[in-house]
């Protein structure tokens, strides 16, 4: 398998077919990405389009710094653009309000959930608790990190994920529920 820096010489080359490469190796993860993020499978793959345009244009600014460091490269072009994406068209309703703690029966069986549900439950989700929860669980920033990104408050922050981990636990439970598993 081709290394990063292999791929990313061939494409400073212009090598026909290494943006392809590039396009293909990484498209699945962005995808699924722009899924978490965005409200509907159209808007990802929008996500997913203007993201490598990004990538592709800015390629030959990139700094490779080992192995790994174009994925995470790949991955944060990603995240922004689905930020950037949700800021654009959809209206965040973020509050410094800490919501009441879930009653401990509220805490869902996550592993009783295939991924893909899983993804279509997050996507339910408000776009500022998604947003918010996306960036704390998976891209693990801190809330004073995912507050500088989105000019919030760290206690924003922390009261939209509790509100997104409340929400989800309620779609979760409905879901296990529903379906018996």
């Amino acid at each position: 398998m081709e290394t990063e820096l292999e791929l990313l010489n061939a494409i400073r080359n212009g090598e026909r077919g290494a943006q392809q490469r590039l396009y293909g190796r990484y498209a699945g993860m962005a995808m699924a990405i722009g899924q978490r993020y965005a409200p509907d499978r159209d808007t990802a793959q929008d996500v997913v389009h203007d993201s490598f345009v990004k990538i592709l244009t800015s390629v030959g600014k990139f700094r490779y710094q080992g192995e790994g460091s174009l994925r995470a490269w790949v991955i944060s072009i990603v995240v922004h653009c689905a930020i950037d994406s949700i800021k654009d068209h959809d209206r965040l309703m973020l509050t410094d309000h800490l919501p009441e703690r879930p009653d401990e029966k509220e805490e869902p069986d996550v592993g009783r959930v295939p991924p893909d549900v899983l993804t279509k439950l997050i996507s339910k989700l408000p776009p500022g608790y998604r947003m918010v929860l996306n960036l704390y669980v998976f891209e693990q920033l801190s809330h004073k990190e995912i507050g500088q990104l989105l000019d919030i408050t760290p206690q924003t922050s922390a009261s939209q994920y509790s509100r997104a981990k409340q929400t989800l636990a309620r779609l979760i439970n409905n879901y296990l529920k529903n379906n018996k598993l």
